[in-house]
Formats: C-alpha cells, sequence, structure tokens
C-alpha cells in the first residue's frame, strides 16, 4: 500500500472534497477501492467478500461486507483529456455507510463535503436509502454526478435508472455518456461529448482501455441525448446559447467549462454509467470529478454566527483568512485515543496552535495533525483551507463544534441528528464489568451522536437507544471486542414517546420545615402542544419579581427532568411549550432544589390535564417481491397498521412502499421471506413519529405500570 500523501499546500482549485453515497450494496465501497485502484493508491484490487478493502477496516465491517463508519481517504488524479489535461488533482474522498442505521456518518460527511458521488444499481434503480441519501445531499446543497454502477448485471437498464432518477428524484439528470453493451456484453462508454466510445477489453484490472467505433445501433441514441445534453449546457449559459441558437459549433473545452458551472449551480447532474466490480468505467468517473464537481474555491464563502453578537458573519474559503474549521467526526482510535475529524474552511491549522472552540466558548490547543487513509495515518505538520484531516489532542470538541481563531471568532451552522427509533436494557456481567461499561458507553456516544445512553430511575438499569437493531448490535458487539466488557442486553424495545394534545396549567408547591432552614419553592405552569418535531421550548413570563430570576433555571430543570422520565407510562416526553407564569418565593426558606422539585410536581400537574398521549415511530418499508406475493403481502402488511403508498413493477418484481409502526416489524424479515419461499427483500428506515391508537396505548400504559410495580 502506497503511504506517502503529498502533506503540501495544494491550489484550492486543485483538491476535490467529495463523497461516495447511495443505498446498501449499490457499490459504493467497491467504486471507492477502484478509483484508489487507478489513482495508485493502492497496488491491489480490493474485494468486500474477501475482506481487503481499504475504508471497510473494521472487523464488523468484515465479517459483514457492509460499510459502518464512513472512512476518508486522500488521492491524486490526473485527467487525460479536458481542461484539466495534465494537472494533478487532490481528492479527499469519504465513504460513507448505506445502511440506514449509521445514517448519522452520511449526515456528518455531506455537511463538510463540496460534491458527491451518487452511486445507483443498474438493475435495481433509485431504491429507498438512494431518496434518503440524496434528499440529506439537497439539505446541504451538495452538487453531484450519478454513476450507474453494475451495467454488467442480469436486468442492467440504463434508461430505465436514468428514468427513476428523474422522477423519484426530481433530478435535473442528463446523460454524459452511455453504456457501450449491457449485462453480460457490457464492456465500456460512449462519451456524449466527445462522441467516442472506450472499451475494456483485454486487462482483467481495467487499467488499459482503448478507443472503439461507436455501433451502429448506438448512434441514434448518441445523437438524441448529445442534442439534448448541449441544448441543457448551452441554456445555462448566455454566450453558448447565443453560438448554439446560430447554428455555430461549439467548442468542446467552453461545453465543458459551463457544464461545470451548471453542475456547481445543481442545474445538471450527468450521469455517467460503468462496472466497478469488473473495472470498467471508473477512470471516466475520475474525469468528471476533477472537470465538474467543485473546489472549495467555487464555494467562495461560508456562513456563520459571531458568538459575541449573534450576528451574521461571512467567512472567505481562503489560506490568507482567519482559521475555521467544522469538527464532524469523533473516532475512538486504540493507538493514538481520540481522532477528531475537522474539515479546515478557511486559513491555516498548525500543531501545537491555541484554537477557540467557539461552540462551547472553551480554548482547545491542537496536538497532531494527520492527514488520514482509512485507518492508516501520516503526520503532518499544518493543514490549509479546504482540506479535511484529524486532529490528536482535543479534550471538549464534539460532533458539530466549530474551532477557530480566537481573535476572530465564527459558529458555523451544526449538524443535525435523527432522534434514536430502539432501545434495549444492558447489564454488565460482573462488578469489574460495571466500570468498563461507563467507560466504553460514553466513548461509543462521543463517537455516534444517534446513540444515546440513560439510566433507568425506577430499575437501576442502563437503557441504550439506536436507529436500529443492527445499530445496537454493532455497537454491543465492538463493547466486547474494543474495550473487553462483559454484558447481556435485553431484546429492543420501541422508543416510545409522550406529548400532550391541549394546553393545561398546573400549581407546584414544594415546603419542608423539619427544624433549622426549610424549603419553599412555589410556581405555576402553562404547558402547550408543539407541532410533530418541534422539541421543547421553556419561557419566563413571571413579572414584577414574582419569582427572582436565579430560581427560573432551577425550575426549567425540574421540568426536563420529568419530561426524561416521562408521565403516562414512563417515556421521554416532546412537543411542547412550558411557561412559567406566576408563583411565590421565602426570602429565606427558598432555594434551588425546592424550585426544582415544585417546577417538577407542577409540570406533572399540568400535563396530566393535557391529554397525555404516546407516538411512536413510524417506518418507511420497502418490500421487493417476485409478483404472484403481492396479494399476500400486502395483506400481511395491512394486518399491522401499515399504510400502503404505492406498488411499482420493474421487471418480474414488484416493489410495495409502506408506512409501518416499528411496533409492528419485530421478525418481519423470517416472515417475509417464509411467505414467498425465500424470494422477498425488505428495507426500513424511520420516518416520522405519530399518536398511538387509544386500545394499544391503553395496554402499553398497562404494561408499563405493571412492570414498574414489579420491580
Amino acid at each position: 500500500m502506497a503511504t506517502n500523501i503529498k502533506s503540501r499546500l495544494y491550489p484550492l482549485d486543485r483538491i476535490r472534497n467529495i463523497g461516495i453515497i447511495a443505498h446498501i450494496d449499490a457499490g459504493k465501497t467497491t467504486t471507492t477501492e477502484r478509483i484508489l485502484y487507478y489513482t495508485g493508491k493502492t497496488y491491489k484490487l480490493g474485494n468486500i467478500d474477501e475482506g481487503t478493502t481499504v475504508t471497510d477496516w473494521m472487523a464488523q465491517e468484515k465479517e459483514r461486507g457492509i460499510t459502518i463508519v464512513s472512512a476518508a481517504v486522500t488521492t491524486f488524479w490526473t485527467p487525460t483529456t479536458g481542461p484539466y489535461k495534465d494537472i494533478e488533482s487532490r481528492i479527499n474522498i469519504i465513504d460513507t455507510p448505506g445502511h440506514v442505521d449509521f445514517t448519522a456518518e452520511v449526515e456528518r460527511s455531506l455537511r463538510v463535503l463540496d460534491g458527491g458521488v451518487t452511486v445507483l444499481d443498474a438493475e435495481e434503480g433509485v431504491q429507498s436509502q438512494s431518496e434518503t441519501v440524496w434528499r440529506q445531499a439537497d439539505k446541504y446543497k451538495v452538487p453531484r454526478l450519478c454513476f450507474i454502477n453494475k451495467m454488467d448485471k442480469l436486468g442492467a437498464d440504463y434508461f430505465a435508472t436514468l428514468k427513476s432518477i428523474r422522477e423519484r428524484l426530481g433530478a435535473p439528470a442528463y446523460p454524459y455518456n452511455l453504456p457501450l453493451g449491457k449485462e453480460n456484453e457490457f464492456r465500456g462508454v460512449i462519451d456524449l461529448l466527445s462522441e467516442k466510445a472506450y472499451e475494456w477489453a483485454d486487462d482483467a484490472t481495467g487499467m488499459k482501455f482503448s478507443q472503439a467505433p461507436i455501433p451502429d445501433e448506438d448512434k441514434a441514441n448518441v445523437k438524441k441525448y448529445r442534442h439534448e445534453l448541449v441544448e441543457k449546457i448551452a441554456e445555462n449559459d448566455d454566450v453558448l446559447l447565443e453560438k448554439y441558437l446560430k447554428g455555430e459549433e461549439l467548442k468542446i473545452d467552453e461545453v465543458k467549462k459551463a457544464l461545470r458551472k451548471a453542475v456547481i449551480d445543481y442545474k445538471i447532474v450527468p450521469v455517467l454509467a460503468g462496472s466497478s466490480l469488473r473495472n470498467k468505467g471508473v477512470q471516466p468517473l475520475l474525469d468528471a470529478i476533477v472537470e465538474y464537481l467543485p473546489s472549495p474555491l467555487d464555494i467562495t464563502q461560508i456562513e456563520g454566527v459571531n458568538p459575541k453578537n449573534n450576528e451574521k458573519e461571512v467567512r472567505k474559503q481562503d489560506i490568507d483568512a482567519p482559521f475555521c474549521g467544522l469538527a464532524f467526526k469523533i473516532q475512538i482510535d486504540p493507538h493514538v485515543g481520540k481522532l477528531t475529524y475537522v474539515r479546515v474552511y478557511s486559513g491555516t491549522l498548525k500543531s501545537g496552535m491555541s484554537t477557540l472552540n467557539a461552540t462551547k466558548r472553551d480554548r482547545e490547543r491542537i496536538g497532531r495533525i494527520l492527514l488520514m487513509y482509512a485507518n492508516t495515518r501520516e503526520e503532518i505538520p499544518e493543514a490549509y483551507a479546504g482540506e479535511i484531516i484529524a486532529v490528536i489532542g482535543l479534550k471538549n470538541t464534539q460532533t458539530g463544534d466549530t474551532l477557530c481563531s480566537e481573535g476572530a471568532p465564527i459558529t458555523l451552522e451544526s449538524i443535525s441528528f435523527p432522534e434514536p427509533v430502539i432501545a434495549m436494557a444492558i447489564e454488565p456481567n460482573t462488578k469489574a464489568d460495571q466500570e468498563k461499561l461507563g467507560y466504553a458507553l460514553n466513548r461509543l456516544s462521543e463517537e455516534d451522536p444517534t446513540f444515546r445512553i440513560k439510566s433507568d430511575s425506577e430499575t437501576g438499569q442502563t437503557i441504550i437507544s439506536g436507529m436500529g437493531e443492527l445499530h445496537l448490535e454493532i455497537l454491543v458487539d465492538r463493547m466486547k471486542r474494543e474495550f473487553a466488557v462483559g454484558a447481556k442486553v435485553g431484546s429492543p424495545q420501541v422508543a416510545y414517546k409522550e406529548t400532550i394534545a391541549k394546553e393545561a396549567t398546573g400549581e407546584g408547591k414544594y415546603i419542608k420545615q423539619s427544624g433549622g432552614r426549610g424549603q419553599y419553592g412555589h410556581c405555576f405552569l402553562r404547558v402547550e402542544p408543539l407541532p410533530r418535531g418541534e422539541g421543547f421550548q421553556f419561557k419566563s413570563e413571571i413579572r414584577g419579581g414574582a419569582i427572582p430570576s436565579e430560581f427560573i433555571p432551577s425550575i426549567e430543570k425540574g421540568v426536563k427532568e420529568k419530561m426524561e422520565m416521562g408521565v403516562l407510562a414512563g417515556y421521554p416526553m416532546v412537543d411542547m411549550k412550558v411557561a412559567v407564569y406566576d408563583g411565590t418565593y421565602h426570602d429565606v426558606d427558598s432555594s434551588d432544589i425546592a424550585f426544582k422539585i415544585a417546577g417538577s410536581i407542577g409540570f406533572e400537574e399540568a400535563v396530566k390535564k393535557a391529554n397525555l398521549t404516546l407516538l411512536e415511530p413510524i417506518m418507511k418499508v420497502e418490500v421487493t417481491i417476485p409478483e404472484e406475493f403481492m396479494g399476500d403481502v400486502i395483506g400481511d402488511l395491512s394486518s399491522k397498521r401499515a399504510q400502503i403508498l404505492s406498488s411499482d413493477h420493474r421487471a418480474n418484481s414488484v416493489i410495495i412502499t409502506a408506512l409501518v409502526p416499528l411496533a409492528e416489524m419485530s421478525g418481519y424479515v423470517t416472515t417475509l421471506r417464509s411467505m414467498t419461499q425465500g424470494r422477498g427483500s425488505t428495507y426500513m428506515e424511520p420516518s416520522h413519529y405519530q399518536e398511538v391508537p387509544q386500545n394499544i396505548t391503553e395496554k402499553i400504559v398497562a404494561k408499563a405500570k405493571g412492570e414498574t410495580k414489579d420491580s
């Protein structure tokens, strides 16, 4: 393996920070492996089945053949044609997971990337997770290319996949190259702008390819799609449009320059074809990454907020500007400890430098700076604007925190993560495991913002929650392997939440007199429901000093603690606004603890009058089955309180999309296989929370109260 990463100042226009994003099994990791091979980063083609890939380096990834954590690698590519001919560019690649349980990895990667490559399966087309990652990329306005992979697969259909990109993703997708043959006849691609065909015929590694004549049967399609692409490019450039309308010939270099601008402005998404596993079509993808995806210079400035005055602040992506960067990932490394991945947006970061964590208002000293190559690394003295690096030595920095120069503070937009939907109890095997468990859980929750830990005050158990069964399974496995913790885990439980349906008020009074100084806290609270997903808001409406201002945070603390414990069935409470509007205090006996308890009592009284309801996670479920089983599967889903959204026919299969409560989906994979003679497959991702029907709520509440009595 080559490890000599060029740690020198690279011109910003020659840096590409890109992510490979897609549905599970579309071929992201294989595509990344081929990119590393053709750019000379590796000397051997990595294979997922053999566990020899660079970016899937964790033991669990090798065993399961899936990506779990996003891996960053740096490589270099010199295009042989076009405006960037013979100019070496540095490409920082992040290979992201495809499984929805690890959606946090995709979210935080997209937040710091300049461009993306969406990989699609030529037979399956746009799948559920493809839609999810596409929407995540839309949220962060990431320009992207589409790579239709697996063109050699039985049932591969380039044009059907192109149609699904346009229809399901609503993307302005236009073919940039067309496949030369398909299925076992797939041998290369036809470049539409140059009207040249390239064949990968003799070389098994795919390193060598040659120009070939365009087959007669493809000429009509080449003419049609080239005309469509050039017309769309010209539409987005006034100078080209004038020439185009006059019928003048457009030079390829000026067309490519206009296409680059259109891609960066998300007016065009170029679509390329290939087969990463069969080593065909990857080099044109690399050329397109360099030619069309943005460099840090194309996103000239980033916006943030000045923490001193909360006013909007703009920072230029320039090495001469004051330093600022975003910590987007924490990784616990067994050799060097805590690694913090940072995207440097402006200025220069040097080892030993003192910086400000603007999010925490805390000083942090930069220890060592590393260039990452998956799980291997090279130490460098400094990093510049546009680079993605890892830092050792940061103590209090977490995912989403902004690091900046102390003299020029700025807070960048943080990263939002979805709420966990499933929970399980975990208990250490021995007293020695008890201490190790706490350490391991804290370390893993530092790494993963969607992994939550809480203690159940009733049972004394530790409850861990995450994005799905696989997510928790992997984390428990890591706990045992990496931290040597022996622990027993309970069966997965649905992460219900509680909320209110109407406005109500409550009074909280806590008076304790037992000789000496007493305790006195008294407040009136109002609770109001908020729309789904709005979280929690607390407001003080105290006028005239009815309660001194120093006790207001104590009331809020009491409310929050009660919300965490739940009132109806012991589940956390969400989506409500709480206002303290009146109360009384005692000059001597009032204290923080008294008002905290009063806040908790008043809140409980108010919510009990506010129509308490349970919320449950609803999953978006996609089931792919042979046509003959469609009736049985839809009937079974309907019995699980499913709302059927659509059923799409593709080749001999039917794809059923439905919204189903997570509580009904336990063991569904086994049920589906037995119903479809082992030929059905399913995919599930969190969609939203909604109210649980009254009859089911009653059962859950009765069960929760019964368990509390038993314990």
